[in-house]
């Protein structure tokens, strides 16, 4: 009796919902009105060397004032919610099941700097067409978890949470919730663990979409080598691939401090609420549309801060830079798995397929000349629409 009870604890599924504490959001407000600033930036530099200090300013003061945290909270517990033991890890995430019986589950897996919150614009297009104007055989099952150390699915029980062994957690996740058959979308580091579903669990996954933007694809691309060194660029395009390496390795500051010294730079995420909304914002502005001027141009405003605040209230910023570092230090590397992958390439650039899929072998390759690297949230129609394409051929 007690081994049973035991093992039906470790498989529970347990309902949650998100109660940040009255005191924690005062001590927010608190941090932001006493904020140390810098005196002075250099004029004239812009965004070059980071987020501008009147810009963080007003941003920050409107977080600290004018920002509604319990109406987002509000919002998000709409949303079915709960928690499971897996590996010995607390995983939160979302489960919002379709009224359509008939529906593909869908794992939808976030970025870095991402959350759940990401998909919170797509999961009611996506679950319930037929009350957004769309056919009812395009529904999905929607679930949406807090990957490990990110979230509320923190803290990290243990170090080695590679995005190998993300796959295999969420396999488990999605064959306790019933699903024997279903789809995954990913993006940035959710694509790695994506990956991994494909190799892991070859008999159910159906296919793995993938979104990028022309920075992760020459991220994507260097992993392989050096990418201006394949022998079928042209000049042309050699000479435009050193240009983004470049460019690349200018942006890369924050991947090489949470991939070497995750722990010191959390400190500073974790005490600091103007660092932890200055190092989000930094790669907000860097990676969406470069036709928006200001983030919040790219991003609605309030759903950016709820994803700030969702790293501030679960204290992840530190766990989640552990993450990255698990990632690029893994020795594990996930083989192709045999479902079908589609690419959907936001603010598409032709270089990006001459980079990802010179031989045009994709199963599905769509470009929107919109967008970036957070297409949940600035382009999420598209989005919608090109996963009901691409999973339509597949049920």
């Amino acid at each position: 009796m007690t081994m049973a009870t035991t093992a039906n604890q470790q498989t529970e599924l347990v309902p949650f919902r998100i109660e940040i504490d009255q005191a924690d959001l005062d001590d927010l407000r608190a941090r932001l009105a006493n904020a140390r600033w810098p005196d002075a930036e250099p004029p004239g530099v812009g965004w070059d060397r980071g987020v501008p200090l009147g810009y963080l300013r007003r941003l920050a003061g409107y977080w600290g004032s004018e920002f509604d945290w319990r109406a987002q909270e509000a919002r998000l517990n709409e949303l079915p919610q709960f928690t499971t033991l897996i590996d010995g890890h607390r995983v939160h995430f979302l489960h919002v099941r379709s009224p359509e019986a008939d529906a593909m589950p869908l794992l939808l897996l976030h970025s870095w700097p991402g959350s759940p919150v990401e998909f919170a614009r797509m999961i009611g297009p996506l679950s319930d067409p037929r009350a957004h104007g769309a056919e009812p055989s395009m529904a999905f099952h929607v679930v949406v978890p807090s990957l490990p150390g990110f979230g509320f699915s923190v803290p990290l029980a243990e170090a080695g949470w590679t995005s190998g062994r993300m796959a295999r957690a969420f396999v488990e996740l999605m064959h306790r919730l019933g699903y024997e058959r279903y789809g995954v979308h990913a993006g940035d580091i959710g694509a790695g663990v994506a990956s991994g579903l494909n190799s892991s669990d070859p008999d159910a996954v159906v296919g793995v979409h993938v979104t990028t933007d022309l920075p992760t694809a020459v991220t994507f691309a260097s992993w392989g080598g050096d990418p201006a060194a394949n022998p079928a660029l042209t000049p042309e395009q050699k000479e435009r691939v050193e240009e983004l390496k470049a460019a690349s390795t200018d942006d890369e500051g924050y991947l090489r401090i949470q991939s070497t010294r995750p722990q010191t730079i959390g400190y500073a995420l974790i005490d600091s609420p103007v660092g932890q909304l200055a190092w989000i914002v930094e790669k907000v502005k860097a990676w969406t549309d470069p036709a928006a001027e200001l983030p919040e141009q790219a991003v609605d405003r309030d759903q950016l801060l709820t994803n700030v605040s969702m790293y501030w209230f679960t204290r992840s910023g530190g766990s989640a830079a552990h993450a990255l570092y698990e990632s690029m230090h893994a020795q594990e590397w996930s083989e192709p798995g045999p479902a079908p992958t589609g690419f959907a390439v936001f603010g598409a650039d032709p270089i990006v397929r001459v980079l990802l899929d010179p031989e045009r072998q994709m199963e599905h390759w769509s470009e929107f000349a919109a967008g970036g690297h957070f297409p949940a949230m600035e382009r999420p129609d598209d989005l919608v629409d090109d996963l009901r394409r691409f999973f339509g051929g597949l049920r």
